[in-house]
């Protein structure tokens, strides 16, 4: 029977290739954006469009259970294509109260909704320094110092979020490389970590349909993770392309 997908952050750079995924698939997809010109442009593809604020956690809330999901999809980042260096840490901030504050919102929400899975987007450059490649039992950079501490102390409340009560939620985290592709603001591969924004886009697709609970990296051959377990658990590829 065809599932009903709540997909926060619907018009961003992963939401924009997933969507048409989704809706041919069969998907009900609920998109959530700020925008009432974002909002008209999901309507017009199909999505049944949610104008709410990750930060008013009533409003979400109300939002999500109206949707009555099967599976909520968290793709929901603070990010403009292009960061000015000199602004680094006022957006790693940004980005972090999303991943702290949304997820939390979020999650409450799925669960309040009765959701049977909630898929988040996370990070694979935020492990503590490590000799080889880093699978997904590295731990985390907790001890990093400022600025990165900021963008892996959001990443770290992210994960715990999404993974916390298995008996209630399934939580599946993953962990994408730097973003190429379109509207990403990179057209071409990072040299040490990488996934083009369509593969990224089919693992998300991939856990709402077949991904077990847990943490999964998602990054290209040649990246300083190791992605067998996406391979493996998912059947995820880094060549798929929309």
């Amino acid at each position: 029977m065809p599932k009903t997908i709540f997909l926060a952050g619907a018009t961003g750079a992963i939401g924009r290739r997933l969507v048409p995924q989704l809706l041919e698939t069969g998907y009900t997809v609920f998109g959530t954006t700020r925008s009432a010109d974002k909002a008209r442009d999901l309507d017009a593809i199909g999505v049944r469009s949610v104008v709410v604020d990750v930060f008013d956690a009533e409003g979400l809330k109300r939002a999500v259970v109206a949707a009555k999901p099967d599976v909520v999809i968290h793709q929901l980042t603070d990010l403009p294509p292009a960061v000015d260096p000199s602004r680094a840490a006022e957006f790693a901030a940004r980005n972090a109260r999303i991943r702290r504050d949304g997820t939390a919102n979020l999650v409450r929400a799925a669960i309040a909704a009765g959701a049977e899975r909630i898929v988040a987007q996370s990070i694979a450059w935020a492990y503590a320094p490590h000799d080889e490649l880093c699978d997904e039992f590295v731990p985390l950079d907790l001890k990093a110092p400022e600025p990165r501490i900021i963008s892996v102390s959001g990443v770290a409340a992210l994960e715990a979020a999404v993974l916390g009560d298995p008996t209630t939620i399934t939580g599946i985290v993953l962990r994408y490389g730097h973003l190429y592709g379109p509207a990403t603001g990179a057209d071409q591969p990072d040299a040490s970590l990488a996934v083009h924004v369509d593969a990224a886009a089919r693992a998300a697709f991939l856990a709402v349909e077949v991904g077990s609970g847990g943490i999964y990296n998602i990054a290209e051959p040649g990246s300083k993770v190791n992605s067998t377990k996406a391979h493996r658990e998912l059947g995820w590829t880094p060549d798929f392309r929309i």
